[in-house]
């Protein structure tokens, strides 16, 4: 039987190799449009990191996705594909410019006001969240269709708000609502243009905080039995639908964080694309770390690297931009590839002995 040392190596090994391969299919990709990968990757690496406010920008980026990928671990973690996620970070976006609208001309202290709308807005995606485990739980709907389901509802929605009760004096805009007053934005970091250290502060203290639960609790320890099989943690005396339900509320807190951090961080207002694809891409990020908090942190923080650092293709070699959603997907897919033939070569190997 393999040793833990030698599990450990072959992950490593096949990790590397999926890497490798990953950049191989994206290199032919590039090389059949006729753009040499080097230039390709040269080109992302200065737009990630070529300057401070570059790389603020991928910090900006980073947050809501690590918030993201936090709230998925959990559902993950139970066996959950929390799909609806996007719905969640828009919701939670929706609620904190509500509390903000309806508090905005008030005497009340715009700490204070940002506090309420953040809360509102956590409130905003748990209850969207809970929507979409109700579905699954007691009315049996599968919670990948259940949750693309929401988030259209979301998106539609959203769209509503912006093109009618919430839109600008006088007219409807894509670039959403009128923005909010300087005195209710995020502190900014000097030097930065939009890069907020309180939000910063915010992923960081989420991630620990379920790296805590899943690793050194028993109610993470519990979400790990449901995760595994449901029948027989629930044989066990785990409350099994409880701890489905949990799961998907502490996501869509996490969810509608993410959205308040869009809000009053970034954007400064509502529009139409508020959740900018970070649901999905946090489903990436989770995959790829397998589902392991310990990871999300880094994986995420080089994601968000590949989004800003592919804004300069097009300038730079005339390429589209989503050049980095292609490297993104191939390195998933592979490295899930890769975690199947390991499985695959340790099972040999343990029937060999």
């Amino acid at each position: 039987m393999p040793s833990l040392r030698e599990k450990k190596a072959s992950g490593v090994l096949f990790q590397i190799a999926a890497v490798l391969f990953a950049l191989l299919i994206t290199s032919i990709v590039l090389l059949l449009a006729n753009v040499e990968p080097f230039s390709a990757y040269k080109a992302i690496i200065l737009g990630a990191v070529g300057s401070w406010d570059l790389m603020s920008n991928v910090l900006v980026s980073w947050v809501p996705l690590l918030l993201a990928t936090s709230g998925l671990l959990l559902t993950f973690t139970v066996g959950l594909w929390n799909i609806g996620i996007e719905g969640q970070i828009t919701l939670g976006a929706i609620f904190t410019t509500w509390a903000m609208r309806l508090l905005q001309n008030s005497e009340w202290n715009p700490s204070l006001i940002l506090v309420i709308a953040i809360f509102a807005g956590m409130l905003g995606g748990m209850l969207w969240a809970m929507l979409a485990g109700a579905l699954k739980t007691f009315g049996g709907v599968n919670e990948i269709f259940g949750g693309l389901g929401l988030n259209f509802v979301a998106t539609a929605l959203n769209i509503w708000l912006i093109f009618g009760p919430w839109k600008r004096p006088g007219v409807a805009s894509m670039s959403g609502t009128l923005p909010f007053d300087r005195s209710l934005w995020m502190p900014i970091a000097t030097g930065s243009s939009r890069l907020t250290p309180t939000t910063i502060v915010m992923a960081i203290v989420g991630i620990l905080i379920v790296y805590v639960l899943l690793e050194n609790t028993y109610f993470g320890l519990k979400l790990k039995a449901v995760g595994k099989n449901p029948r027989s943690a629930y044989l066990l005396g785990v409350p099994t639908w409880q701890h489905m339900m949990a799961s998907f509320a502490i996501c869509g807190v996490f969810a509608g964080l993410a959205g308040a951090v869009q809000v009053t961080a970034v954007y400064h207002r509502l529009i139409p694309s508020i959740s900018s694809g970070y649901g999905y891409l946090g489903l990436m990020v989770a995959m790829l770390v397998g589902y392991k908090a310990s990871l999300a942190a880094p994986v995420a923080l080089f994601f968000a690297a590949l989004n800003v650092g592919s804004i300069q293709l097009p300038i730079i070699l005339r390429l589209d931009s989503s050049l980095a959603g292609v490297l993104q997907g191939t390195l998933v897919l592979c490295v899930l590839l890769g975690q199947g033939f390991r499985a695959k070569f340790l099972k040999k190997k343990r029937t060999m002995q």
